[in-house]
């Protein structure tokens, strides 16, 4: 469970989508409030939207890639249990009131440095991770002969021999620790972009280089949640429904935790992009990358069962559960900026998201006659004991 949330452990603190004014990284006042034009709002809820709808999908059809490669291997995966998806916004509930009390009673200077090398560190890795399949599909004369220079490091620590028993025995002692790499010149200069991405995000602090490590975490996390069953996303995303209506309405909570937080977990673009620029543009729309990830590896599932009915050999399979909800999210979250612009205050996506990214795919079911096969698949079978 820990393992399968890594890229994810921040993503419930900004389930919204909000206006944020900065200038240097702190919230302007309110003689200061800053009105977008039609077209700097139109230019950077466009971005969000993009964005997402991307994260989503790539990340929803590599978490088929990955399904398949742990498979084969034999690999034992990470699933989202009906006990985790129940405790999970009980968990994030804590977590969330915890970094509140630590934002009230600790300087925000200490803060800031421990999240800067958290996210500088995981913001590597992740990106990374998100474009090393992409650049292994590259195929040019020139890389694929930087390509033959292969590396291999191979570390291991053994299990001590116990010196006072004697024993015929040759087999080797199990080892307390193993690592194996295997890379060439294109994964190390690959790497070498994502450091420098890392320290530009360090030093410069650029919505860019926030957006970069942010799309990064959402396919990451997209692709290795894994849910397992429709039923354990249901009860998640029902749970996380809860969760943000009560954290954004019911208390100030959320949005002061959002506000207070320099950090890679939330999608950036300026409203004031057009009026002042690349560089000096300080006017931001944001989304929350936990109305990405969650979401998304619910939409995930969906396409992993669609692809387990066209191996099935069923007829007219096709990604039919995909598309439905992947059109529900895209009218959940215009909705959501629509009615931010209504009311002017910001709006827990995951309020309009839930429902119909449930209701589209369920009713579907109904209609399609899925409804009993939905509820029986399973990714991983051997799962089963567990839930």
């Amino acid at each position: 469970m820990s393992g399968s949330i890594e890229n994810a452990t921040l993503s419930p603190l900004l389930d919204t989508i909000d206006i944020l004014n900065q200038t240097n990284g702190t919230t302007t006042t309110q003689k200061e409030v800053f009105v977008a034009s039609n077209e700097g709002m139109l230019l950077s809820y466009s971005f969000l939207l993009i964005a997402a709808l991307l994260c989503v999908y790539f990340g929803s059809y590599r978490s088929i890639t990955r399904k398949d490669k742990q498979k084969k291997s034999g690999e034992k995966p990470d699933v989202l249990t009906a006990k985790d998806a129940a405790m999970f916004p009980f968990i994030a509930s804590g977590f969330l009131f915890g970094i509140y009390v630590v934002i009230l009673l600790v300087s925000k200077e200490y803060i800031t440095f421990v999240l800067n090398i958290y996210f500088f560190l995981i913001g590597i890795i992740a990106l990374f991770r998100a474009i090393h399949p992409i650049v292994m599909k590259i195929r040019l004369p020139l890389l694929d002969k930087i390509r033959e220079r292969q590396f291999h490091i191979c570390l291991s620590e053994n299990k001590p021999s116990d010196n006072n028993t004697t024993t015929k025995s040759t087999k080797k002692p199990a080892d307390l620790m193993h690592i194996d790499l295997k890379f060439d010149l294109i994964d190390v200069g690959a790497l070498f972009l994502c450091v420098l991405v890392g320290v530009w995000y360090l030093l410069k602090r650029h919505w860019i280089a926030n957006n970069i490590f942010g799309i990064a975490f959402s396919i990451n996390a997209i692709e290795i949640l894994h849910f397992n069953k429709v039923l354990n996303g249901i009860v998640l995303l029902s749970g996380l429904f809860v969760y943000d209506i009560f954290w954004v309405f019911g208390t100030n909570v959320m949005i002061t935790v959002a506000k207070s937080f320099d950090a890679p977990i939330k999608l950036l673009f300026p409203q004031d992009l057009i009026e002042n620029g690349l560089l000096a543009a300080n006017k931001f729309a944001m989304l929350g990358l936990g109305d990405i990830v969650v979401p998304g590896a619910f939409i995930a599932l969906l396409l992993r069962y669609d692809m387990s009915r066209k191996r099935s050999g069923k007829k007219k399979a096709s990604t039919l559960y995909f598309n439905v909800s992947f059109i529900a999210y895209i009218i959940a979250l215009v909705v959501t900026i629509l009615i931010l612009q209504i009311f002017k205050h910001a709006q827990p996506a995951l309020l309009y998201i839930v429902p119909l990214c449930l209701i589209f795919p369920l009713l579907t079911a109904l209609v399609c006659k899925d409804w009993g096969t939905m509820f029986a698949y399973e990714d991983h079978a051997t799962e089963k004991k567990n839930e």
